[in-house]
């Protein structure tokens, strides 16, 4: 059972780590639409991310799952099963953008805007000015908000065990229900999400001072 807890530990962690990357990703196109002038990119993307925010999690992972299905049944007429863990990673990736949007937009409106002209003077293309001029500024002030979002985005992987991910709370139930020691196994599982968080916090904070002594 033991063993099995273990697997389940390193699924929770690769859906973590699979919707931290593409949150961050979406965070970034995100981000970037909100700031542009064009109302066309503006509106949407708000939208989106207040709807987001504005609903449960648990129900922003459920119409994913069940809502996929229900969607491509009315264009298509045929019921395809999408995977738990490709729509749980979606649906948590969608929930980490929704937030972090935020948290990125605050970050780059922080960078002085000297930097952006800076850079236009010296004939640098606005592609190559944002990854290699504003980006790495803009992280520094990002770090700590994004480190707090990853954190709240390990913890939310449990909602996943509820469209059918053998994630590490759905193997802790069905080890519970099959030995009738429910404390042992939630407490065995509430342990590795402590230990996954400390070592999370170490590594934020090690590159929080990094970002610190180096950044620009």
């Amino acid at each position: 059972m033991l063993s099995l807890l273990l697997d389940a530990a390193w699924m929770t962690l690769g859906l973590a780590l699979a919707s931290l990357v593409g949150g961050m990703v979406l965070a970034l196109a995100f981000s970037a639409a909100e700031l542009s002038k064009q109302r066309a990119l503006v509106w949407p993307v708000a939208t989106l991310t207040t709807l987001i925010r504005g609903l449960p999690e648990l129900l922003v992972v459920l119409f994913i799952y069940f809502g996929s299905t229900q969607v491509l049944f009315l264009v298509t007429g045929e019921y395809v099963e999408f995977s738990p863990f490709a729509c749980g990673v979606l649906a948590l990736s969608l929930l980490f953008a929704s937030y972090a949007t935020q948290t990125l937009r605050a970050a780059l409106n922080a960078v002085p805007p000297g930097q952006r002209l800076a850079a236009q003077a010296l004939g640098l293309g606005k592609g190559h000015t944002f990854f290699r001029i504003v980006l790495p500024q803009a992280w520094r002030h990002a770090l700590p908000g994004l480190g707090n979002q990853w954190l709240v985005l390990l913890k939310d992987t449990a909602l996943v065990s509820l469209i059918g991910v053998n994630e590490m709370m759905r193997q802790a139930q069905m080890a519970s229900a099959s030995t009738y020691q429910p404390f042992t196994w939630y407490a065995a599982a509430a342990l590795i999400y402590l230990a996954i968080s400390l070592v999370s916090e170490f590594g934020l904070k090690q590159a929080s001072r990094y970002t610190r002594r180096y950044g620009g």
